[in-house]
């Protein structure tokens, strides 16, 4: 059984170093969560270093800027690990291209610069890279003609974000992940490096090396998230312990009565395929 806490520091004594999730545990794309980030900027008081390990499709230059418009204090982590970051490697792999571009034109600019890629049509396109749904307001079933003219091609799809749906204050929007699924339902190619694959941990345990100069043991590494197929699944992935956020993308679905409900954690659970070692309402 996954076990319940009320405070983090019930276990901190047992690790040596965290690696956070950002969206749904320490803000909520609006706003930031005071007693997330007061439990962070303790556990790093305390000599424990903090990654933070975000699905955003961005490399990790203006993410501290984002973080300090939002309220998240810099006293809350130690360095960032992006899926942005993890997957250019991949982008630049298959420079010039040319891409079928799929995401916000503005919001993700930062992530294309320095690749070389050129944009063309779907039907000029030797690959399709997507880092989000081109507008908030579309769903992936906006998607599903092109996917399927995507696949008649053979197309691989680069996908920058593998989460399926991100909280962004009380609305849930769609992201790249949910597109990147469809397209593997279809029997698309899909290469991806933020959580839950391995790509985005490496940098993070890179991150870790830098921040605490010296050797950290994989069996002192927490991982903390509220996504059961990208924070569990990439911490059980790694072999290494993990605390499920249960509030963030999940709303109160996980709760009754006002509280945490530890049957429907182990249902959500055993839906996905998945085990926390450890679960908390929220982060504090």
């Amino acid at each position: 059984m996954t076990q319940p806490l009320n405070s983090i520091e019930e276990i901190a004594g047992k690790y040596e170093a965290i690696f956070c999730d950002v969206w749904g545990v320490i803000h909520n794309g609006r706003r930031a969560y005071a007693e997330a980030c007061a439990a962070l900027a303790r556990l790093r008081a305390a000599g424990k270093p903090v990654i933070l390990v975000t699905n955003v499709p961005k490399p990790r230059g203006p993410i501290p800027a984002q973080l300090d418009r939002i309220g998240v204090p810099r006293e809350s982590w130690d360095a960032i690990a992006t899926s942005g970051d993890a997957i250019r490697a991949a982008l630049k792999a298959r420079a010039p291209g040319p891409m079928l571009r799929i995401g916000p034109k503005e919001f993700d600019a930062v992530l294309w610069e320095g690749l070389d890629l050129i944009e063309a049509s779907l039907q000029d396109a030797r690959f399709v890279a997507i880092s989000g749904l081109n507008r908030e307001d579309e769903t992936p079933a906006d998607y599903a003609n092109l996917l399927r003219q995507a696949r008649a091609r053979d197309l691989e799809m680069i996908c920058a974000n593998p989460d399926i749906v991100v909280r962004v204050g009380d609305r849930l929007v769609w992201c790249a992940g949910a597109i990147a699924r469809d397209y593997a339902a279809l029997g698309g190619r899909v290469v991806m490096a933020g959580k839950p694959h391995a790509p985005i941990y490496d940098l993070a345990f890179d991150d870790l090396a830098a921040v605490a100069s010296k050797p950290v043991r994989r069996s002192t590494v927490l991982c903390i998230g509220d996504g059961l197929s990208t924070d569990i699944a990439g911490a059980n992935a790694q072999g290494l312990d993990s605390l499920l956020i249960a509030s963030g993308m999940h709303g109160e679905a996980l709760w009754s009565d006002g509280a945490l409900d530890l049957a429907k954690v182990e249902a959500a659970q055993a839906e996905e395929g998945v085990r926390a070692t450890y679960v908390m309402a929220a982060l504090a």
